[in-house]
């Protein structure tokens, strides 16, 4: 019984440090003007700031695409750069703005071939 608790209280303070961290990632990368990833509009030009959670190759249509998770605390969206395997500076972790038009492809959320700019 002791160790379901412990357990218990364990999940419970990595939710909230999650759910802190989401609030702080959104406090970050939402403002003057700009979109969040959650309330981002489909088929719409959109500017969105967020931080490289993945990267993966994936093939597309036979040619190589460079696939990244943007995440900034209230969703996460796909960028997409076909006929790429790599990208100098967009690595996991760095955090980054993106201009393009937001799709849907099976589900997921995807820009095609975003406009960007490394954020130190």
């Amino acid at each position: 019984m002791v160790e379901k608790s412990r357990l218990r209280r364990t999940i419970s303070k990595w939710a909230n440090n999650s759910d802190q961290h989401a609030r702080d990632l959104r406090a970050q990368y939402v403002g003057d003007g700009d979109v969040c990833i959650g309330e981002a509009v489909d088929r719409t030009l959109v500017t969105l700031k967020g931080t490289i959670r993945s990267l993966t190759v994936r093939p597309r249509g036979g040619v190589p695409a460079l696939e990244a998770e943007l995440y900034d605390g209230s969703g996460v969206i796909t960028l997409v750069w076909l006929g790429r395997r790599r990208i100098a500076g967009i690595d996991p972790g760095r955090s980054m703005r993106v201009r393009g038009r937001i799709g849907v492809h099976e589900g997921v959320r995807i820009v095609y071939n975003p406009r960007y700019e490394l954020m130190s």
